[in-house]
């Protein structure tokens, strides 16, 4: 099998684990180093159990929008849909300063991005393991994470997709059998402004269940992107394909 982009997670790592509820979020998190998102500086956060880490206030909502959102919110999405950890999965979290972990990200943003002298002091990751979707009448699950990274004046955000089998719960439209139809996830970014935000190609199309072959720094699964400022780098401008019943990419 292919390697893993996944960060190490579970409860072995000593991550936490949200609450079993459906559109449950995580208790506010107060972190020890400030994250600094587009030129602002953030001391909390939220996990969402539908795919968002969120800036100052949770997301309880199921259904996606595209950014730029017109409320404003700031936060980070691998994968926002209706995700029901109640029917199966669950959603992992831990803030982090171990030196395994921080070399690692530090090799990766360093292989990305070689213009940028970058050293990871600190790591924040969330994992959602093998997530169920509203309504589910299936065993579907959907591995995805996100990690957000700083040395206290670079910022980046790194996005794995381990395995993607559904894109809708069953209130956006979906079908409970196939987690398929309707109004599928969202992935991307949004700043909190009109000017400063990210939709991965295939957002909210049927596509986006093709993430785990896409990337914007050649490792298929992995999206990352420097967030402090403005730097959208490597990105396609055309959407992922989507593979047809007999595996034909169309």
């Amino acid at each position: 099998p292919a390697a893993s982009v996944l960060y190490p997670y579970g409860r072995e790592q000593g991550d936490h684990k949200n609450p079993k509820l459906d559109d449950g979020t995580s208790e506010k998190i107060s972190l020890a180093v400030p994250f600094t998102f587009y030129s602002k500086e953030y001391q909390n956060l939220y996990v969402n159990n539908n795919g968002v880490i969120s800036f100052d206030s949770q997301v309880r909502e199921y259904t996606p929008d595209p950014f730029p959102l017109a409320d404003g919110r700031p936060f980070v999405t691998p994968f926002w849909a209706d995700v029901d950890n109640v029917e199966g999965g669950d959603v992992f979290y831990r803030e982090t300063t171990d030196p395994t972990l921080l070399a690692l990200i530090t090799k990766n943003i360093n292989q990305y991005f070689p213009d940028i002298p970058y050293t990871a002091t600190w790591a924040f990751v969330a994992t959602w393991d093998h997530v169920a979707y509203y309504g589910t009448v299936s065993n579907k699950g959907n591995t995805f994470q996100a990690a957000l990274t700083t040395n206290t004046e670079r910022s980046f955000i790194i996005l794995n997709y381990q395995d993607i089998q559904w894109t809708t719960g069953e209130a956006s439209g979906g079908d409970p059998e196939t987690g398929l139809g309707g109004t599928p996830a969202h992935a991307g970014f949004n700043s909190g402004d009109d000017k400063n935000f990210y939709n991965i190609p295939g957002s909210q199309t049927e596509a986006i269940i093709n993430i785990t072959q896409t990337s914007n720094v050649n490792v298929p699964g992995r999206w990352v992107f420097q967030v402090d400022e403005f730097k959208v780098t490597g990105v396609p401008t055309e959407a992922p394909k989507v593979a047809n019943d007999n595996n034909c990419w169309l």
